[in-house]
């Protein structure tokens, strides 16, 4: 098996290079409007927003900028397949301009635009963001009637074109037996609160803004894992650091970013060379896990029934039985600067338990 990964330099606004109903999954995070640090970037997409800012009309620029947003939203139902998901990892912004402090609902204008859109809108998480820092906070102290809520969270929306994905022939059942994930992962990834650490990433790279918005590779690899099978083509229109495609590549899925910005394609392209290791050491983590898993639930009086056949280690369910992890053995950067990665089936070697 191997999977193609390419980075893009184009605006994702218009996804020409795409071909309709190709995208078996997206999973990304985009600007976030009205933090100041992407006030350049929306200003750059029109005029009419920097004024906004300008003016100190909050409300307006909010929208202006949402309505840039909205177009890679109808190219994502263009370029998705029937069945498909759409993850977006967004926050909302506070900012104090013109006439006070405010919210800015990033989340739920995003999920207004995809319902419009007539994609399906399906429960989203919560992903809490450990801090160093419980004690921050804004406002007027211990004094009532002027303190604001500290935002520690951020969402991830969940979003679905059509109906259920169908899965008719005996191949595609196949693959979707051993694309699966164990019952575990599925009872930590499937809860609508997810507490991790957050990413920030000091970029000391030529030509590079000075501070990515990464998100962490936990995130994009757990979304990988839920909604697409082996093989398949996941796209993030807002590419940056490439985090969603490292986790396709350690999920063995293909992927497609897009991004404005040059330098960020080589990167992209130098991180991967150097992924392998990495990449192999969340497989071991996923089996170390489940090793785990049937130790403490075999202490508790349970007995795991059912025989995993690819690896040979114990399951609790039957549909976990064809299961089947790889091994990357290989990730090699071509002349364009796409990233091919080869795998090979890590067998019985896993076994255990």
């Amino acid at each position: 098996m191997y999977t193609k990964h390419r980075i893009i330099i184009s605006d994702s606004r218009c996804m020409d290079m795409i071909q309709d109903e190709s995208v078996d999954l997206v999973v990304t995070s985009p600007p976030y409007p009205m933090i100041k640090m992407w006030d350049e970037l929306f200003s750059s997409l029109n005029e009419e927003i920097q004024l906004a800012l300008e003016k100190e009309e909050g409300n307006s620029a909010f929208e202006l900028i949402h309505m840039e947003l909205d177009k890679v939203w109808h190219e994502l139902y263009r370029v998705m397949k029937r069945g498909s998901f759409a993850c977006i990892n967004i926050g909302d912004a506070v900012r104090s301009i013109g006439n006070g402090f405010r919210l800015y609902p990033n989340h739920s204008r995003i999920i207004s635009s995809f319902r419009h859109i007539e994609f399906d809108c399906l429960p989203l998480i919560l992903w809490r963001k450990q801090t160093n820092a419980p004690n921050k906070f804004m406002g007027s102290g211990m004094l009532p009637a002027g303190a604001y809520i500290t935002l520690e969270h951020e969402y991830i929306l969940i979003f679905r074109k059509g109906g259920k994905r169908e899965f008719r022939s005996a191949a595609e059942k196949a693959n979707r037996m051993r694309s699966g994930f164990f019952r575990e992962e599925r009872n930590n990834w499937f809860s609508d609160v997810w507490t991790f650490k957050g990413t920030l990433q000091a970029l000391n790279y030529s030509g590079l803004r000075k501070r990515s918005a990464a998100f962490p590779l936990e995130l994009c690899r757990r979304l990988v894992n839920m909604y697409s099978l082996y093989e398949d083509t996941v796209l993030d229109p807002f590419a940056g650091t490439g985090t969603t495609s490292l986790a396709c590549i350690a999920c063995g899925r293909s992927s497609i970013g897009l991004e404005l910005d040059d330098a960020f394609k080589a990167l992209f392209a130098e991180q991967a060379e150097a992924f392998q290791s990495q990449a192999n050491s969340i497989l071991s983590g996923r089996i170390s896990g489940h090793i785990d898993f049937l130790k403490s639930y075999k202490e508790s009086g349970h007995t795991a029934k059912y025989l995993n056949n690819p690896h040979g280690f114990k399951v609790v369910t039957r549909q976990e039985t064809g299961i089947e992890l790889f091994r990357i053995d290989d990730i090699s950067v071509q002349k364009d600067m796409s990233v091919i990665a080869g795998y090979s089936s890590a067998g019985k070697s896993l076994s255990a338990g």
